[in-house]
């Protein structure tokens, strides 16, 4: 088992400890303050990479020619 997988009884520890610390009042709020977080990043994260169709537009794109390269010296 590696550190990224997470199994229920972990998950169970610390809703239990969220609980003990925040308490029942406050608990809902810090969830949606969490999961408000949670969608503003992986929305930002899909914002700063390219879909597969603007990979594809700038893949098949070919770069302007050099003019240098044509002109004879």
């Amino acid at each position: 088992m590696g550190f990224t997988q997470i199994g229920p009884m972990e998950i169970i520890l610390v809703a239990a400890i969220a609980l003990l610390v925040l308490g029942p009042k406050r608990l809902p709020g810090a969830a949606a303050s969490v999961g408000k977080g949670l969608r503003e990043f992986r929305k930002s994260l899909s914002d700063a990479v390219p879909s597969k169709e603007e990979l594809a537009a700038i893949t098949d794109t070919t770069p302007a020619e050099d003019s240098t390269t044509d002109k004879q010296v």
